[in-house]
């Protein structure tokens, strides 16, 4: 039997819709879904929390809370960046550990969690403190091709996760590149040293991610991630119910009620139709490219928009070229945020005034060792071009996150302060992101559009918004969208 961890709620509609699902779109269905009997669900984390706050002035506490109530018989999974949480930078121990005491308290069963760089010790105090507070700790590894990044690597390393407490493991592969053969590769070595169950989590970017789950079924993978329908495919992932039918009648037979996935996917197709103003072509296309270039959709779109900041859009294959180089330079890190967002820049920025000409500081902080240990050590030559002569001064080796002061009294305090301390979750989220919590909390945060809004009005046609992509904010304008 294989089970599957359903993404509709998070990493579906953050791939596909901008992540913009409101909590009232979620609610009509949640108690069909929770009679599936789905491994997990998962609800929360990724870019899910800046979002609510920023975008959909919603508190995202809240909707966690509201999901767990509506849905008591399934498991809440979150995605969990390590020492970043749900944000783009590293964050101290009492930072990390409250927003895991808090995330459990309301709500969420399983953390999935991940370093861009696979650095382990970023994993330790999460994977700890998930263990401390009774819930289900997730090591996740995440999926790249490199020289160094061979099946012996993920065997090695899921076996140091498994060591370190995980009550199960996951391979990430973010841009959907991972082949049938090397899915069973892994996954069949790893079944055959580790005791704890292994799931594989792919987008169907490349076009051939049924097949790898197919193979990791035959190699024994114990969970797939996948997401309802309608919300599903392209920079998405492979569809529940075209999986659960494809495993029907095979030692891999998820059991699971397809009359019910039916009435489930009847309800999204109609959600999906209602965000039609967030649909893009690029992002439902298949792109076997990324097979070569091993860059997700995301980045992908990043580059372009960069490109065209500096008016070099025709650089384009020049800069994909170029990023392949500064992934190698750069000790192969695999590419997911934030570490995506550094190789791409650089990329455009290497193509655009010559090779570390102009270096970014989020370079520079990756050379030093601020977002932890590359998988490949980066050589003299490329840390004396980011950093200069005097670059052995400059590289830490300890956690990074050792460097960083306690700030969760800190921020509580200034909470207070500000009189907008109405619970301690709010002490987080404020952590996390500061201005976006004081607007929220102040009452002036406004959504940039309400439900009723939506499917859009000829009125709305021409309105502007903003759009994160990959931690960074674009300005979008609404399009017309043929039903």
């Amino acid at each position: 039997m294989v089970q599957i961890t359903d993404l509709i709620f998070r990493d579906a509609h953050q791939s596909l819709l901008a992540t913009r699902m409101r909590t009232e779109d979620m609610l009509p269905i949640t108690k069909t879904i929770d009679k599936v009997g789905f491994f997990a669900l998962e609800v929360w984390g990724g870019a899910t929390f800046d979002v609510c706050l920023r975008y959909l002035a919603e508190d995202p506490w809240e909707r966690l809370k509201t999901l767990k109530e509506q849905m008591p018989n399934t498991p809440m999974q979150m995605l969990e960046r390590a020492m970043n949480i749900v944000a783009y930078r590293n964050f101290p121990d009492d930072i990390v550990q409250k927003f895991i005491e808090y995330a459990h308290k309301d709500g969420v069963d399983y953390f999935r969690i991940f370093d861009a760089l696979n650095d382990l010790r970023n994993l330790k105090v999460p994977i700890e403190t998930v263990q401390k507070v009774g819930a289900h700790a997730q090591g996740s590894l995440c999926y790249t091709i490199s020289p160094v990044h061979t099946v012996e690597y993920y065997v090695n390393t899921f076996k140091k996760l498994e060591e370190m407490g995980c009550d199960s493991l996951c391979l990430k592969d973010m841009a959907g590149m991972v082949s049938p053969s090397r899915a069973y590769e892994i996954i069949r070595a790893c079944k055959e040293e580790i005791r704890v169950p292994i799931g594989l989590h792919s987008h169907t970017t490349s076009g051939m991610t049924m097949l790898s789950y197919m193979k990791a079924c035959e190699a024994g993978v114990d969970i797939l991630d996948c997401a309802m329908s309608p919300i599903s495919g392209g920079a998405g992932h492979p569809p529940t119910e075209s999986i659960v039918v494809a495993l029907r009648d095979t030692p891999y037979d998820t059991g699971y009620d397809i009359d019910l996935l039916m009435e489930c996917r009847k309800y999204f197709l109609k959600v999906w139709k209602k965000y039609g103003h967030l649909h893009r072509e690029q992002a439902m296309m298949v792109d076997p490219s990324v097979i070569v270039h091993q860059i997700p959709g995301g980045m992908l779109s990043n580059l372009i928009i960069q490109l065209e900041r500096f008016g070099a859009v025709d650089k384009y294959y020049e800069v994909l070229e170029e990023t392949h180089y500064v992934q190698k330079d750069l000790g192969w890190p695999p590419l997911v945020t934030p570490t995506s967002q550094i190789v791409g820049v650089q990329a455009v920025m290497n193509v655009r005034f010559g090779r570390y000409k102009r270096v970014l500081e989020e370079t520079k902080n990756y050379v030093r060792g601020m977002y932890g240990n590359p998988p490949v050590q980066i050589s003299e030559e490329i840390c004396k071009k980011i950093l200069g002569s005097n670059w052995r001064d400059e590289i830490i080796d300890c956690r990074p996150a050792d460097l960083l002061e306690p700030m969760y009294k800190k921020c509580r305090d200034e909470l207070e302060d500000l009189q907008l301390l109405t619970k301690e979750e709010d002490v987080i989220s404020y952590a996390l992101f500061p201005e976006e919590t004081k607007n929220f909390l102040s009452g002036q945060a406004k959504p940039e559009f309400t439900s009723d809004e939506l499917p859009l009005e000829a009125e709305m046609l021409g309105r502007r918004f903003r759009v994160t992509l990959n931690g960074e904010d674009y300005e979008v304008a609404i399009r017309r969208v043929k039903n």
